[in-house]
């Protein structure tokens, strides 16, 4: 079963998703797509650290996804994909058009093949005003693309406001996130 988590920053979706994984029984790959750029996001960083349970086993990847998955993704494990849009700023920002296109056009496609479980969590960019840059409407617009391909293949989608989800697709779940 492959799930989409959604929501805007502090909304919860990293919480839920690590509350999934762990629900999940299986073993857990944690593929965290963030590189330290900032001090703003070493501390990110360092807490989604803090919170992780020490036996998850951890792949920092911030291009090669679609890589990481053929790889990682097996029958009894469990990948968890923190997060698709840090990934597309990542591309976006490597300033190669050829594989942005690549790693975006392969991933929708390769959800059937990955066994076992894999969540990934996106930031939902596109419930606000129209951004006034080239560069941020077209980041909005290739998350837009990018989330809808990838709900088409999950099993569930979730989107979580105020540390609730609200599931789209699949099966409503109970409570707030821990």
């Amino acid at each position: 079963m492959h799930t989409l988590i959604l929501g805007g920053v502090r909304s919860g979706k990293s919480r839920l998703a690590e509350r999934l994984a762990r629900e999940s029984g299986l073993a857990v790959t944690y593929v965290a797509t963030a590189r330290p750029s900032d001090d703003e996001m070493i501390a990110r960083i360092a807490a989604h650290r803090e919170r992780r349970p020490s036996h998850w086993r951890l792949v920092e990847e911030p291009l090669a996804l679609v890589d990481i998955l053929r790889r990682e993704a097996a029958s009894d494990r469990c990948v968890l994909v923190e997060c698709l849009t840090l990934w597309l700023s990542n591309l976006l920002w490597a300033e190669d058009e050829p594989r942005l296109q690549r790693e975006l056009a392969a991933l929708p496609p390769l959800l059937p093949e990955l066994p076992g479980r894999v969540i990934f969590v996106g930031n939902e960019t596109n419930l606000g005003v129209i951004p006034m840059n080239a560069l941020a409407r077209r980041y909005c617009d290739l998350a837009g693309s990018l989330h809808q391909q990838l709900a088409a293949g999950c099993h569930a989608v979730y989107l979580t406001a105020a540390g609730l989800p609200l599931a789209l697709k699949g099966p409503a779940l109970e409570g707030s996130n821990p």
